[in-house]
């Protein structure tokens, strides 16, 4: 597609929608692991498959998307994505045996990894330059906004008529919104010329990539991100007063987004994307100690994620600011989908361990690190960029 000078909001929001429904695609095993564990009772720590497994594709495979996609064409790959998530929901629905949920949470990882590829390089490619901090803040609120409606629409929905009931419903979405972009989207007559992509080709061009301090950079610090994200979504509100818990649930991922689309945007606008991205993370590590010293409170609690919400938004916007080509900003988000999903996998399991040895320290210390080393990673890199300019 060319450079546009009128942004398509509409198409922008049906590419949202898109990765409302990708997400959901972890926050549906999440939000049902309580009703899931009754329905598996026999499962054990295996269980915990049901969440993780659709990450196990993108941390392998999660930069040769987003050399396939750029290679084969955004528009079929995210149609068929959807769609293949759409028939995974369906198979799921019947609430199979353990193995073969497991297997299709897996093979829906799939799905899960081109959605989150295709679209926000889609997204960059019709939107105006003066709008893309914007579309691209909003994009990066995908995974927050949806783990909110889950918590307050989905496990009502479950509750009432049963885990099949929602999970089936997420088919029926993700179906609807391919509809929709099948014919949103303008046809692709031709794809970028370029090596074939034999198993040689991408393990080099992972080499090369991974050595671009340009696109490689939006990715190496969404690991660290990611590492703490979700895992403190899921655990820390363990440590809060019980009479807050829901509202802190809910309230987390929704303070993360205002802060990425009201502050986080002017600041990107103002001053780039990897300076507010390296000042959400500098400001997390002082707020997670503040969060251990004060025994869990509910407010900074809260606060934390919020600042979190800096990073979501210049993460994503980092990446067309970096790179000025389709193809290498497909990269650079093959590279954060790979990130993410090793940072999703990795982040609960580490958590857990570190809370079950030391408690709120654990979390505290945990949380720290993470975001000090994304910091860190970012600076490095910007050192880096500024040697070979």
């Amino acid at each position: 597609m060319p450079d546009v000078t009128r942004t398509r909001f509409g198409l922008v929001l049906l590419l949202y929608a898109a990765g409302l429904g990708a997400a959901a695609q972890y926050g549906k095993a999440s939000v049902l692991f309580p009703a899931l564990r009754e329905l598996y009772p026999e499962a054990g720590a295996t269980l915990g498959f049901v969440v993780s497994g659709i990450g196990l594709l993108g941390i392998v495979f999660g930069l040769a998307a987003g050399l396939v996609v750029a290679r084969l064409g955004f528009r079929r790959l995210l149609i068929g994505a959807l769609l293949f998530g759409a028939a995974m929901s369906a198979f799921q629905a019947t609430l199979p045996a353990l193995p073969l949920m497991i297997a299709s949470r897996v093979a829906e990882g799939l799905s899960h990894l081109v959605i989150v590829v295709a679209a926000p390089t889609l997204i960059a490619q019709v939107s105006a330059p003066r709008h893309a901090v914007f579309t691209l803040t909003l994009w990066s609120t995908f995974f927050g906004v949806s783990f909110a409606l889950l918590a307050w629409l989905g496990q009502p929905f479950a509750a009432r008529h049963g885990a099949g009931a929602l999970i089936l419903g997420h088919g029926i979405f993700m179906a609807a919104v391919a509809a929709a972009l099948g014919f949103a989207l303008p046809r692709q007559r031709d794809v970028p010329d370029g090596p074939r992509l034999s198993p040689a080709a991408i393990a080099r061009q992972h080499l090369t990539i991974y050595r671009s301090p340009f696109i490689a950079a939006p990715a190496a610090g969404w690991l660290f991100y990611t590492l703490g994200y979700v895992s403190l979504v899921t655990i820390l509100p363990d440590y809060v007063d019980p009479a807050a818990r829901s509202m802190v649930t809910g309230a987390m991922p929704f303070a993360g987004m205002v802060v990425s689309m009201t502050l986080g945007v002017l600041l990107v606008t103002r001053f780039g994307a990897v300076p507010v991205t390296v000042a959400g993370f500098v400001v997390a590590v002082p707020l997670a100690l503040a969060f251990g010293l004060s025994v869990g409170s509910a407010t900074l609690a809260i606060t934390l994620i919020a600042a979190l919400g800096l990073v979501q938004g210049s993460s994503f916007a980092a990446v067309p600011e970096l790179n000025s080509s389709a193809e290498a900003r497909a990269e650079a988000n093959g590279g954060l989908a790979q990130a993410g999903n090793l940072g999703n996998t990795l982040g609960t399991p580490l958590l857990l361990a570190a809370t079950a040895g030391f408690g709120l320290a654990g979390l505290t210390v945990f949380a720290m690190l993470c975001f000090g080393a994304g910091a860190a990673v970012h600076l490095w890199l910007a050192a880096r960029r500024r040697r070979v300019q």
